[in-house]
C-alpha cells in the first residue's frame, strides 16, 4: 500500500463530494444549466480519478516507479482538467476570465488518459495464471 497515494485519492474523493453539493446548492440558482452541467462534469472526472487513486494505492502489481508516475498524472491531470473545468462553468461569476486558461483543459484530458494506458501497459506486461 501507499500511504501518500491512499491519502490523495481520499483528499480528491472529499473535495469532489463538497464541490458536487455547491454546485447542487449553492451554484444553481447561480449558473446557467449548462454552467451546471460542465461542473458536474468536472465533478464526475475527480471522483473517477479519486477512486482510481485508491485503487492504484492498494495494488501490488505494479512496481513502485510505474505507480508514481501514474500518481502524479492522475493529479496533474486532475487539476488540469477538473480545475479549469470548475473556472470555466462559473466564468460568468468571477472577475477573471478562464477562457483564458481553458486550453489546459484537454492537456489534463490527455494526462489522466496517459494515466490509463501506463496502468493498461502494465497490466499487460503480467504473466497470466494458466489455472
Amino acid at each position: 500500500m501507499n500511504k501518500k497515494i491512499l491519502v490523495a485519492g481520499c483528499l480528491l474523493g472529499v473535495i469532489a463530494i463538497i464541490l458536487g453539493a455547491f454546485g447542487a446548492h449553492g451554484l444553481k440558482p447561480k449558473i446557467s444549466h449548462e454552467g451546471l452541467q460542465t461542473f458536474e462534469t468536472g465533478v464526475k472526472y475527480q471522483m473517477y480519478h479519486a477512486l482510481f487513486l485508491l485503487f492504484l494505492g492498494t495494488n501490488s502489481f505494479l512496481k513502485n516507479t510505474t505507480r508514481n508516475t501514474i500518481f502524479y498524472l492522475v493529479v496533474v491531470g486532475v487539476v488540469f482538467f477538473s480545475g479549469s473545468i470548475y473556472g470555466l462553468a462559473t466564468n460568468e461569476l468571477s472577475p477573471i476570465d478562464f477562457r483564458r486558461i481553458g486550453f489546459v483543459t484537454p492537456i489534463g484530458g490527455l494526462l489522466l488518459i496517459m494515466a490509463w494506458l501506463v496502468m493498461l501497459i502494465n497490466f499487460l506486461k503480467i504473466k497470466s495464471d494458466k489455472s
